[in-house]
């Protein structure tokens, strides 16, 4: 049990796909205008990753290691289609917001790069912790900055007003730009905080 906890904290502190990776900074950049936004591309992913390491896993031993990439994209693209049609059932609004981006999950590195590296390779259910974490570093990632840029643009956190009208609002949070400048201190932060983090594991381990 301790060797899947181990698996599932990976994704979301020693190797988030966001802020160690840098992978997939194209949503991060694009949808996260709005903490909303940020959560459900976040959560989209999640979904996406964990289930498609679960049928890259289940199928490993039956794929052609020569055809291998066309099979996970086929059952990432069948996935993100799934994902698809149960947002605009229920959520139209947000559907609409994303726009071309959640079309772009298919072609994400980092759920590629799962199955790839890590599905392919393992069981089920470790596989599925796998994905659980990434896909979690991820989600958490994108809200972290959605709940900044909304607030700093917007004066806003999930559509509701949390600033006054005092507050003038940072468009340049709202903007690409904005986000890639907010993105580069995130990384930069959450080293540093990996680091102290690491000194008080040596420390303790030394006393």
């Amino acid at each position: 049990m301790k060797d899947l906890f181990n698996i599932f904290k990976k994704g979301i502190f020693a190797e988030n796909p966001i802020f160690v990776l840098a992978l997939s900074l194209c949503p991060a950049l694009a949808v996260t205008t709005t903490a909303a936004n940020a959560l459900t591309m976040g959560l989209s992913v999640l979904f996406v990753i964990t289930t498609n390491n679960v049928v890259v896993s289940l199928t490993r031993k039956l794929v052609n290691p020569k055809v291998r990439v066309p099979i996970y994209i086929t059952s990432i693209a069948t996935i993100v289609t799934v994902v698809q049609l149960l947002l605009q059932a229920f959520f139209p609004l947000l559907y609409k917001s994303l726009g071309i981006y959640l079309s772009l999950i298919v072609v994400f590195a980092i759920i590629l790069a799962r199955a790839e590296v890590f599905a392919s390779k393992n069981r089920v259910i470790p596989s599925f912790f796998d994905g659980l974490g990434m896909g979690t570093g991820f989600a958490l990632a994108m809200l972290s900055i959605g709940i900044v840029r909304e607030v700093l643009g917007n004066g806003s956190l999930f559509g509701v007003k949390i600033l006054g009208d005092w507050y003038n609002p940072a468009l340049i949070m709202i903007l690409p730009p904005g986000a890639f400048i907010l993105i580069g201190y995130m990384v930069a932060g959450y080293k540093v905080l990996i680091q102290r983090a690491e000194k008080r594991q040596v420390s303790r381990g030394e006393v």
